[in-house]
């Protein structure tokens, strides 16, 4: 998972004491101009150099050293604005993506999160406050905007991917899971044989299908257990040939007659690729899609479009397409966490610019949701709650206002995001 480089800034000429001298400075950044406003785009280092080049020439400008400026002032230049996230997706953030969070703050700030993530799996729908605080006082106010820029984008990307189940894991298999699923976090749930999964869509399909395929193989093989590996020479059907290839979902070496090798080269055993192909078309290794992709959204639910003249932040010269999904109620199928079991619909509006890019991704939402991709069964990231219908993994705006951290707009990168969600799922 990565976060985006790029970034927009806007700059005032008005601000500035010779507006001549700025669109010189400026020109080589391919400014757009709008009444007295530019925008520019560019990196982070690109942008926080243009801010130390620019920041002589503003209105009210005050060259000053560390010494000179008061505690006062040292809040007022250093103060950024805090973000409310989901604990559970900040609790991933903190566990799993520690690597982007240092690439992010850097050697100049800490993120610091309150109150502290320890009863977040007791209160799953719980929300904590990032605060970014600069390590010193001479920190740029914009490099310091840029970084909390930085973490919503990489925060919005990797909630938007994230999902959270529950798992039927004995104790002792915990290790060996954490083991062979490094992008999951596992964590002991109330049921002493479950435990709560958080981690990205397909690495939690990728588990599912392991244990699947792990308790067909331990009915055949009741010895088997869960740490067994390639290599082991524990059972008949093992072999001491290094260039024996396993099968990776099985973990049991592939018999010639019964390999599958697809076009990205990953091959398996002909049934185990059968088996998870049931379950989603796409190769368990690497996630090339092969066919077309049906989720596992419940029957009978309506996506019904309409529009207003009204815009939203950032597309203030397009009206706007309002999306109104409905799922009702039902008993769950078999493709279902618990089948024969009742789950709870939903009714869920969503947001979109009426201009050509947002119609372009109305045409491809609508094909999703006939592919049964926008919604599933499941446990409710923001509630906690079981066998109700949640959004899947393509991110929607379900608000006008608020910025990406409330789902809302303004968001630049939102429409070009879910775009590479939906081409994931070989729609394009």
């Amino acid at each position: 998972m990565e976060f985006f480089r790029d970034i927009t800034i806007t700059i005032d000429e008005a601000d500035f004491k010779d507006p001549g001298r700025l669109m010189k400075i400026l020109h080589s950044h391919s400014p757009k101009k709008k009444g007295s406003c530019y925008k520019v785009r560019g990196t982070y280092e690109e942008l926080e150099n243009l801010y130390i080049l620019l920041s002589p020439m503003r209105r009210q400008y005050i060259p000053a050293t560390h010494a000179q400026i008061s505690h006062q002032d040292e809040q007022a230049l250093t103060a950024v604005k805090s973000v409310d996230v989901s604990a559970v997706v900040m609790l991933y953030i903190e566990q799993r993506c520690a690597e982007q969070l240092d690439k992010i703050c850097g050697n100049t700030f800490v993120i610091e999160t309150q109150p502290g993530l320890g009863t977040v799996h007791s209160n799953p729908s719980s929300t904590v406050q990032v605060t970014f605080r600069p390590r010193h006082v001479s920190i740029h106010p914009v490099r310091a905007d840029f970084v909390r820029q930085q973490f919503i984008t990489f925060y919005q990307r990797t909630a938007s991917d994230l999902q959270v189940t529950s798992v039927s894991v004995s104790p002792h298999d915990h290790k060996d899971l954490q083991r062979r699923f490094p992008h999951l976090l596992f964590k002991p749930s109330r049921n002493r044989n479950e435990e709560t999964v958080t981690g990205p869509f397909v690495h939690i399909v990728k588990l599912k299908e392991f244990l699947l395929q792990n308790t067909k193989s331990s009915s055949k093989r009741p010895n088997k257990c869960l740490a067994d590996t390639p290599n082991s020479t524990s059972g008949p059907s093992h072999s001491n040939d290094p260039e024996e290839e396993a099968c990776p979902i099985c973990m049991e070496p592939i018999l010639k007659t019964e390999k599958k090798t697809l076009q990205c080269k990953h091959s398996f055993c002909r049934d185990c690729l059968k088996q998870a192909f049931d379950y989603k078309p796409v190769c368990p290794t690497c996630g090339k899609i092969y066919g077309i992709m049906k989720g596992t959204q419940p029957d009978g639910g309506k996506m019904n479009v309409t529009k207003t003249s009204s815009s939203l932040p950032g597309y203030e010269n397009y009206g706007t397409i309002i999306i109104h999904y409905d799922i009702p109620s039902g008993i769950q199928k078999e493709e279902h966490p618990n089948p024969g079991q009742p789950y709870e619909g939903a009714s869920r509006t969503a947001y979109l610019p009426d201009s050509p890019e947002g119609r372009s991704i109305l045409k491809l939402l609508k094909q999703a949701f006939e592919q049964r991709l926008i919604f599933t069964v499941g446990r409710s990231t923001t509630s906690g709650r079981n066998n109700i219908v949640t959004w899947n993994d393509i991110h929607h705006k379900t608000s006008t206002h608020g910025g990406p951290t409330h789902y809302g707009y303004p968001d630049p990168d939102y429409l070009s995001r879910v775009r590479d969600e939906l081409t994931v799922k070989g729609i394009k």
